[in-house]
């Protein structure tokens, strides 16, 4: 950037700011490079940008306020709640504003009735469960990162968590949204019973990535706390065995409420870190819970030993007690804390593939490890196939973020090739931005800018994320087809 430059992005962060300000209080407005150093990223920490300014609005009309005037100087706007997001999807604009809901983290009402909690996006997600504890419920989605990210971002991205298998995703745990509009009207999404006439626009809303609308309140789902729960943690001499059992412990007809698997160096790590009992000599280890009424449990628990045993299992352990149950799963929640205290950096994806793929896709992972001369730590939501290969580098290394980043193209890649996706619960935001032009053909791509285009007109909402242009897409597909790096006819179209 040129002189010229950042004298003109000074002179338009000054202007920007002082005028939020007469709309915010001085100190909800922040503009000097010292206070957006915190926002110039979310969890991806390898992309980083700084905003013209960030505000931090105390009411929905202020939100209104602040999108109003961004709206009408055709200025970019990237809401976040709170930056835990892997998928570059909070990355500031740099000549946009981040709207952070920080302050919007209060729990507005409970309804044991309808079994119902009206929240603000800033509520933690645990903190949902935590507030209704004491009455017997809670919030079914449980990100590894509940202690810390957002139901907002939860709902932007679409989270999952440990126990989506049997209880859903985000979509399935909510009933109504309200957000501010591009130009700053307040829209009500869904409805207070279980369904809504019309067009889905709660599903639509859902995973949308902050690209059509900023959401401002959100009402979730509650569920009654499972009589008895237990984990079952099972190990495996071979990680394709230890794939191959998931698949039939679904086939059997068990729908346990969390299935994960980790493999040796996961196990190492989160061992190390947490002490959860972990069976470190074990190839793969994986963490069954069922949950129930006691019969149930004790019938399917009974079950799943059988399935494993045929599945080649060398060792069983079933929790003795809730605290085991919970050490178990606090070792799988604390994986990536662990494998960071292992390497320098660390680069998180996140794809989905069939189950029935799994052990397949873990061999061509580590295959591709030795290709590029990088390790691979593996952990994932196995019971719906959504993988989360760790892949470890160093940034200090020159070259070696680059050549991890092509590491994870291929797998990507590979999760499409087997019949899956780019991402489970991630998003896409910037990471994979270029790998939607894998994933989906023009026509597709076509429409989803036209959805875009019908709530956003102007690209002011967290644009130039998740939705790729068509330019876009063909500068990709040429360089790559040309290097003869995707096996995918489909790029060849755009």
């Amino acid at each position: 950037m040129s002189v010229a430059e950042k004298i003109s992005i000074r002179e338009l962060r000054n202007r920007v700011a002082g005028d939020l300000r007469r709309k915010l209080a001085r100190e909800s407005v922040l503009a000097d490079e010292e206070s957006l150093r915190p926002y110039e990223c979310d969890g991806l920490s390898a992309y980083r940008r700084l905003p013209l300014a960030v505000t931090l609005p105390d009411t929905v009309e202020q939100v209104q306020d602040v999108v109003r005037y961004c709206h009408g100087n055709g200025i970019p706007i990237v809401a976040r709640g709170a930056g835990t997001g892997l998928s570059g999807g909070a990355l500031p604009i740099e000549e946009g504003v981040i709207l952070s809901l920080a302050k919007f983290n209060k729990i507005l009402d409970v309804d044991t009735g309808n079994r119902t909690a009206l929240v603000q996006p800033g509520v933690r997600n645990l903190a949902i469960s935590e507030a209704v504890s004491h009455l017997g419920l809670y919030y079914a989605p449980d990100p590894s990162s509940q202690i810390a990210c957002t139901i907002g971002g939860n709902v932007a991205e679409n989270a999952g968590g440990l126990h989506c298998l049997k209880y859903g995703l985000t979509v399935h745990n909510i009933l109504k949204l309200k957000i501010v509009t591009v130009d700053g009207e307040l829209v009500t999404i869904g409805l207070d019973s279980l369904d809504s006439p019309g067009y889905d626009f709660l599903a639509l809303m859902t995973g949308s990535e902050g690209l059509l609308g900023i959401i401002v309140e959100v009402t979730v789902r509650l569920l009654p706390k499972p009589e008895c729960a237990k984990v079952i943690m099972a190990s495996f001499d071979d990680v394709e065995k230890a794939g191959n059992a998931v698949s039939s412990i679904i086939a059997a007809g068990i729908l346990p409420g969390g299935l994960e698997m980790m493999d040796n160096p996961a196990i190492r790590a989160t061992e190390d870190f947490v002490h959860a009992g972990y069976d470190t000599d074990a190839a793969a280890i994986l963490l069954c819970e069922v949950d129930g009424t006691p019969e149930e449990v004790e019938d399917e628990i009974e079950r799943v030993r059988r399935v494993l045993e045929a599945s080649g299992c060398i060792k069983m352990q079933v929790a003795a007690d809730d605290d085991q149950r919970q050490l178990f799963w606090s070792g799988r929640k604390a994986a990536f804390p662990a494998v960071g205290r292992i390497s320098p950096d660390y680069y998180c994806i996140d794809g989905t593939i069939p189950r029935k793929a799994l052990g397949d896709v873990l061999n061509r992972i580590e295959d591709l490890s030795s290709e590029y001369g990088l390790r691979v730590v593996n952990v994932f939501h196995a019971g719906d196939g959504n993988l989360h290969p760790l892949i470890l580098y160093d940034g200090n290394i020159e070259g070696e973020l680059e050549r991890t980043e092509q590491l994870a193209g291929k797998i990507l890649e590979m999760c499409i090739e087997v019949g899956g996706t780019i991402t489970g619960e991630h998003g896409v935001g910037m990471e994979k931005i270029d790998h939607m032009c894998v994933q989906f053909n023009t026509a597709e791509l076509t429409q989803f800018h036209a959805v875009k285009e019908a709530f956003d007109p102007g690209r002011l909402l967290n644009p130039d994320k998740a939705v790729p242009t068509l330019h876009r897409c063909a500068e990709f597909g040429a360089m790559h087809v040309h290097k003869g790096q995707l096996k995918f006819p489909e790029i060849e179209r755009f």
